[in-house]
């Protein structure tokens, strides 16, 4: 299936070139550019994000997550008020929401958008670290907010623990103890009534009083609220690094169990200012917003917003269902348009066309090395190559005496197969099909089913697994050859690349081992291994190779 020994390629309906070697797995190694293509981008992974991918890639839209790590409740050890999460700690729910996503196909990538630019042809361009770039047909920013604490020596060690914001997130937690809120900006008294109620031992800082409402001062010091005048000098902290008071500017200390300030807060929207789109000063005071309509859409025709960027008082649960709600917009918005142009557009294809859409051969035209080794003594029969990219192995087997039909989901990859195997007088039957199409390889079962370096989008009914299996004939032989995707586990410094692929949202040649082996009443696993390379391979990225090899036992 490879036109190359150990060479990447194409997946088993042409989405996934067995991660080609740019995904970044050592940030200190430079690999070539890449462009990839997809319904939808979404720049940022928490909780908008994944929910709103989630409803797009539940239409059979392609979704490619960019997130970069810095979420803004990262300080915080758990999360408090959403329904069925009640106090699970921000990265499970992240990781939760990844999987749900990956389970239907849809791309997580950790990485960094850079810059985001509008196209002639309507679409939009994004530019990712290590010089990579998506291009999309709607973009959806669910980058978040910063955090502008005041400037207050402890406030930024202690912001998410012990320093605290938000009634909400935090304040059953701190019930009926000592808390000193320090209010720095006019916004400032707004969440004070809601500490008062939690704790009778509150008090009140007004470090910076310019703009306060001086009724609603007088109205807190009437109900029993202490309520101090002076700077804050700075918020101390006690031997295990838990807050223990303020010290005030003139020297005295209040003491305490937790602080209360009320950051500012700007909108993560440098990367869209290629587009002309900037933030609007939030109706408080306080800070910025990306301001969206009530579809979520911004004042850029196929760019949307969710979550904390376009509101900086949601919480998770209302930024997730928001997140929903606009996904929903977005599938809705892609309906339409491609109603009115009367097609069924599919975003993996277009990513796989635009890759086989250039002058060049993107592989060496030569077989893959395992293929030849595991199939040489093999008598030729009925052969299925799944994903077969330029068709190297397709026609290599045809060569042989097989009788070959080679699948993918690129029209510009089969247009290359069928040049070739012109040239060279070979019969090769040729399919359009993604593996995770109701019938994708035809009715016919085969002798050989190859799927060499490649994979193909997960769905929860397994369905690409299930045709896969199918297709090979009581007696025949079924080989996956797949990259060792080991370095993939690796961290990537996402300020200098970005991983361009992400394999957990493609089902692996583990997932198919362990359909094989559930059933060993059908199926004989004769190999099951990881090797080096065969040699002549280009690339130095993968440097091992798990060979697969299986037969269907007969009836």
């Amino acid at each position: 299936m490879s036109d190359h020994p150990a060479e990447t390629r194409t997946s088993a309906h042409s989405q996934h070139a067995g991660h080609p070697d740019n995904t970044g797995h050592d940030s200190h190694t430079r690999h070539p550019a890449q462009e990839r293509h997809c319904d939808v981008a979404v720049i940022g992974g928490s909780a908008a994000g994944l929910a709103a991918a989630l409803q797009i890639s539940r239409q059979r839209r392609s979704v490619v997550v960019v997130d970069d790590g810095t979420p803004r409740n990262a300080p915080a050890a758990h999360m408090h008020g959403y329904l069925g999460h009640e106090g699970v700690a921000p990265d499970e729910l992240r990781e939760t929401g990844r999987a749900e996503v990956r389970a239907y196909g849809g791309e997580v990538l950790s990485g960094r958008v850079v810059g985001v630019h509008r196209l002639d042809d309507g679409r939009f361009r994004l530019d990712l670290t290590g010089g990579h770039a998506l291009t999309a047909r709607r973009v959806l920013a669910a980058t978040g907010l910063f955090d502008e604490l005041p400037a207050l020596d402890g406030v930024a060690e202690g912001w998410g623990r012990g320093v605290i914001h938000c009634p909400f997130c935090h304040g059953f937690e701190v019930r009926d103890r000592r808390l000193v809120q320090i209010v720095t900006h006019a916004l400032g008294l707004h969440p004070t009534p809601l500490f008062r109620h939690l704790t009778d031992r509150l008090t009140v800082v007004l470090h910076d009083p310019a703009g306060l409402d001086e009724e609603a001062v007088a109205a807190l010091a009437a109900s029993g609220v202490a309520v101090e005048h002076g700077e804050v000098g700075r918020v101390r902290t006690g031997p295990e690094g838990e807050v223990s008071g303020v010290e005030l500017g003139d020297g005295r200390v209040l003491d305490a169990d937790a602080v209360v300030v009320g950051p500012r807060f700007r909108a993560r929207v440098d990367m869209l200012a290629g587009t002309g789109l900037t933030a609007t000063p939030h109706p408080t005071g306080a800070g910025d917003v990306l301001t969206v309509d009530q579809r979520g859409e911004t004042a850029v025709p196929g760019i949307y917003a969710a979550g904390n960027v376009t509101d900086p008082s949601l919480q998770v649960l209302p930024s997730a269902a928001q997140g929903s709600q606009v996904g929903a917009m977005i599938a809705f918005s892609l309906a339409e348009e491609d109603l009115h142009d009367a097609v069924r557009r599919s975003g993996e294809e277009a990513d796989w066309d635009h890759r086989y859409g250039g002058p060049d051969r993107a592989w060496s035209g030569n077989p893959n090395g395992t293929l030849v080794h595991e199939v040489a003594s093999l008598p030729p029969g009925r052969a299925l190559d799944v994903g077969t990219g330029e068709g190297a192995d397709a026609l290599w087997l045809a060569e042989r005496g097989w009788k070959v039909t080679a699948t993918d989901i690129s029209g510009n990859a089969l247009a290359r197969v069928r040049a070739e195997a012109d040239r060279r007088g070979l019969a090769v039957d040729l399919l359009r099909s993604d593996a995770n199409d109701p019938v994708p390889f035809g009715a016919e079962a085969f002798d050989l089913v190859s799927l060499q370096y490649g994979s193909f989008k997960r769905t929860p009914d397994q369905r690409g697994l299930r045709s896969l299996l199918a297709a090979v004939a009581p007696g025949g032989t079924f080989l996956v050859v797949h990259h060792d995707l080991t370095p993939l586990r690796d961290p990537v410094d996402v300020a200098t690349q970005t991983r361009m692929y992400d394999p957990e949202a493609f089902v692996g040649v583990d997932e198919v081992a362990a359909a094989l082996t559930a059933d060993p009443d059908t199926w004989e696993v004769e190999i099951q291994e990881t090797r080096p390379r065969p040699p002549g391979a280009a690339s130095t990225h993968h440097v091992d190779d798990v060979v697969l090899r299986a037969t269907r036992r007969a009836r």
